[in-house]
């Protein structure tokens, strides 16, 4: 008789054992999470802390944004974007309009020209395919200054200076190898058999890159767009050597508000609040494509 009851008494103290461990350790990982969040907000604030001081300080007069220490509750005023937006000096607007152009064009030229390449660097990989991206990757390992000089006489000759089609062709140059580097990340995820299945049914390598490849790859599309959309508005070297008045860039035409003369701090804030909201507007847009497809080319 004794041997049921020892039998039976082992289960429910396994169970009570099992149940005791169970509520100390789902407590620890609560609060270990919650810990981890706080965290991450924290770190978020820092980096976000000083976009919104300085989305803060666009809205305050020159006065009140020079003070010592900075004034929080000021009255807010739209005095430094009437400053921006001409009323105080020229216009924006040809900076905004070619940084535009110049960026939206390569963004497309670099998607173009990258899905052939990652898509034969994976999905049907070339010979020695780590060679050809490693040379990609080297591309980006000389200071963009050193070949400046190079490229400066080379449009000089050509008579392609003060030019938005030079900076077309710079930005994408530059954009490329990260592209390509990206999409072969995000295209190597792309299971084989459904372009195997896709072929069978009798669809070409056009029909397959317009019907399958695309509409996979889109977040790893949109993450490449985006970024490569952002390295082409803020890029800021080229554009200040290679351009003057015809093709001169939103971050040209910015630098131009940073003078030693009067007060300009409002006014400096609500231009570089101006130039970069398109790039924040592309980014909320996005965000969720952008996720995606950064954690889909992670996998890898």
């Amino acid at each position: 008789m004794s041997a049921p009851s020892i039998a039976g008494s082992t289960p429910r103290s396994a169970r009570s054992v099992a149940k005791t461990s169970t509520g100390i350790r789902r407590p620890k990982k609560r609060a270990a999470n919650v810990w981890l969040g706080v965290v991450a907000w924290l770190i978020g604030l820092i980096f976000v802390a000083p976009v919104l001081w300085m989305i803060l300080t666009s809205f305050h007069s020159e006065t009140d944004a020079a003070t010592n220490p900075p004034s929080l509750f000021a009255p807010l005023t739209l005095a430094g974007y009437e400053n921006f937006f001409g009323a105080g000096g020229a216009s924006p607007w040809p900076a905004l309009i070619n940084s535009a152009t110049a960026s939206v064009v390569s963004t497309l030229l670099v998607l173009v020209l990258s899905m052939p390449a990652a898509y034969a660097l994976s999905i049907r990989p070339v010979k020695k395919w780590s060679d050809v991206m490693f040379f990609f990757l080297s591309t980006k390992m000389l200071p963009m200054v050193a070949g400046l000089l190079p490229i400066y006489l080379i449009a000089k000759q050509v008579g392609a200076l003060d030019s938005v089609g030079l900076l077309i062709v710079i930005y994408t140059s530059m954009n490329l190898p990260i592209a390509v580097w990206m999409m072969r990340s995000f295209l190597s995820e792309i299971p084989v058999e459904i372009l195997e299945a896709a072929a069978i049914d009798g669809a070409s390598l056009p029909t397959i890159f317009r019907r399958v490849i695309v509409p996979i790859s889109g977040p790893g599309l949109a993450a490449t767009a985006l970024i490569c959309f952002i390295f082409s508005w803020n890029e800021l070297l080229f554009a200040s050597v290679l351009t003057s008045t015809q093709a001169i860039t939103a971050p040209v035409f910015l630098t131009s508000f940073v003078t030693s003369q009067g007060l300009f701090l409002a006014k400096v804030c609500a231009a570089a609040f101006a130039v970069s909201f398109p790039v924040l507007v592309a980014g909320f847009a996005a965000q969720d494509k952008l996720v995606q497809g950064l954690s889909l080319g992670a996998v890898k």
